[in-house]
């Protein structure tokens, strides 16, 4: 059996290429590390500079934004206090607030703050802001007083 021209130009050029593309998808996306140095990051902003500056620089600000990490800070009732991925989240309660799946999971993030003070949610599917499709996504939150902040990853 003889094997095409093309499968081999394949082979010599196509196969590195996938990988290399591979490696740059995953370099566009944030790391557990990364969502957790950059939740602590805005815990030690919002303790420096109070709940309302906090706020706006977490929703509005570069500084808390690096591809598809943001900051979430929210109360404990579900009120959304700042979101860098959704700024139209902002003031609204989303205590029922449901996944793609119908999993309750903003509750589960606030048990995990609320019982543990710090950790790694359970997963659940959300909206990534990069590519614009639903994915696996978990979260890691530190209680705030009455609040939590947290930062999402996506599998």
């Amino acid at each position: 059996m003889q094997m095409g021209k093309s499968f081999w130009n394949f082979l010599i050029a196509g196969v590195p290429a996938l990988i290399f593309a591979g490696i740059a998808l995953a370099a566009d996306q944030g790391t557990p590390a990364e969502a957790e140095s950059l939740a602590k990051k805005a815990v030690a902003f919002l303790k420096a500079n109070g709940p309302e500056a906090a706020a706006a620089e977490f929703t509005n600000g570069k500084s808390f934004k690096d591809r598809d990490l943001y900051v979430v800070y929210e109360k404990f009732d579900g009120t959304m206090l700042a979101n860098g991925g959704n700024p139209k989240l902002v003031g609204k309660n989303l205590a029922e607030f449901k996944d793609a799946d119908g999993k309750l999971f903003n509750k589960m993030i606030v048990e995990t703050a609320k019982t543990k003070g710090k950790g790694w949610s359970e997963s659940y599917k959300f909206m990534n802001p990069m590519t614009q499709k639903i994915g696996e996504k978990i979260m890691y939150v530190e209680r705030v007083d009455d609040a939590w902040i947290g930062v999402g990853v996506y599998k």
